[in-house]
């Protein structure tokens, strides 16, 4: 998932989009720890694709740190 794609996607397809991966991310580290997730490097692209729906979300809405 790119950057681009994210930009032409509304803020509340944004954040159901990051709603949708958190709970991916959550059922796969659960997964993990149990020992039935087969590729780990899943999780790291879970927690990249999260931070960057957040960021486009953060851009699109103005909000500054």
């Amino acid at each position: 998932m790119k950057a681009s794609e994210l930009s032409q996607l509304t803020a509340d397809e944004l954040r159901s989009k990051s709603l949708d991966l958190r709970q991916e991310l959550w059922s796969a580290q659960m997964k993990h720890a149990t020992g039935q997730l087969e590729n780990t490097a899943k999780l790291a692209d879970l927690r990249r694709d999260v931070a960057r729906v957040e960021t486009v979300l953060r851009q699109k809405l103005g909000a500054t740190r």
